[in-house]
């Protein structure tokens, strides 16, 4: 014979309270005093009591659940920003449902399609670029966007990004103080705004300080297509002597392909320069000085935003640009009034 199911009355009734004290109790944010909280919480514990999230999302009509779209999570960047995003908005009482999307966005109507059927509150974009009229389908069903660590031309969608403009800027500053004179990019994948304003922000420096060229090779924020940018920029005699790689994933296989394959010393030889500062950034084995993107901040405004948008719809989009500094290690050439 099967247990019939616990309902909230049995908890009121057990408890002592109202069934709408019970309601409160398991509605985050809901104004509760502690001493009914641990009447109900006890209630609910002594009869197994488990409340039904999806049926009270018909009721109030919301299902606090947040859609996290992310193209690819080869880069460290990602994984420990998910995580942090994930973490934060839990904090808040919302759960996370994760979308994979491909990195250039050709089946996102798809992903979309599927993420407005789980009729969730709110949609963050990671790595991900939105065509307007994905934008335009995302306001008409009434759920509010955000792109994360990604930006574009569109006033009517929220954005928080770092400074890639300023941190690419800061990349050829500090080379070019350092006394190089023959520089290299290696670019990620240039359908992204990172990609585009971190060279921009990097080509702009250089030519502020009299360079008006570097080579260029695209390693699509891949390690493999990264590592093959490297062979064809450094196997030969007057190859660049600074490299800046549009992320620190690329830039470990840069430095890979530069010392062990082509017997190169980092940085006796080439100067490498990465962006995100991600944990294998400090290990010893690379040591490699980049550019900080601060994902515990990015994080807290992404959530903030986001709630925000949510409980007052109509909003103006927000565009949250933060400062991004230059990490320095070893793996480039220090300037000679460096102050360490």
């Amino acid at each position: 014979m099967g247990h019939e199911k616990v309902t909230s009355s049995d908890v009121a009734r057990l408890a002592g309270v109202s069934r709408s004290a019970v309601s409160r109790v398991f509605t985050p944010g809901a104004s509760v005093s502690s001493k009914t909280a641990e009447k109900v919480r006890e209630a609910a514990e002594k009869l197994g009591y488990r409340p039904n999230v999806l049926a009270r999302s018909l009721i109030t009509g919301r299902s606090r659940m947040i859609g996290l779209v992310v193209a690819y999570l080869e880069n460290y960047f990602y994984p420990e920003a998910l995580e942090k995003l994930s973490n934060a908005l839990q904090a808040e009482g919302y759960h996370v449902l994760v979308f994979m999307a491909s990195q250039t966005s050709d089946n996102i109507d798809q992903v979309l399609d599927e993420i407005l059927d789980y009729q969730v509150d709110g949609i963050i974009m990671a790595s991900v670029a939105l065509s307007s009229e994905l934008t335009a389908r995302c306001q008409a069903a009434g759920v509010p966007v955000l792109l994360f660590n990604r930006s574009q031309d569109d006033a009517a969608v929220s954005a928080v990004t770092s400074d890639n403009l300023e941190g690419g800027r800061q990349v050829a500053q500090f080379l070019h103080a350092a006394g190089h004179r023959r520089f290299g990019h290696i670019a990620g994948w240039e359908g992204a705004s990172t990609q585009r304003d971190r060279e921009r922000g990097f080509f702009e420096g250089l030519r502020a300080l009299g360079i008006n060229g570097y080579e260029r090779q695209v390693g699509n924020f891949h390690y493999e297509q990264a590592c093959d940018a490297a062979r064809r920029m450094f196997d030969r005699s007057d190859h660049p002597d600074a490299l800046f790689a549009a992320n620190d994933h690329m830039a470990f296989a840069a430095m890979d392909v530069l010392r062990f394959e082509l017997g190169l010393s980092v940085p006796g030889d080439v100067s490498v320069i990465g962006f995100d500062d991600v944990p294998p950034a400090a290990w010893p084995a690379y040591d490699l000085t980049t550019v900080r993107q601060r994902a515990n901040l990015m994080v807290e405004r992404t959530v903030a935003t986001l709630l925000k948008m949510i409980e007052r719809p109509g909003e103006t989009a927000e565009q949250h640009v933060l400062p991004a500094p230059l990490i320095v290690r070893g793996s480039a050439r220090l300037p000679e009034d460096w102050d360490t």
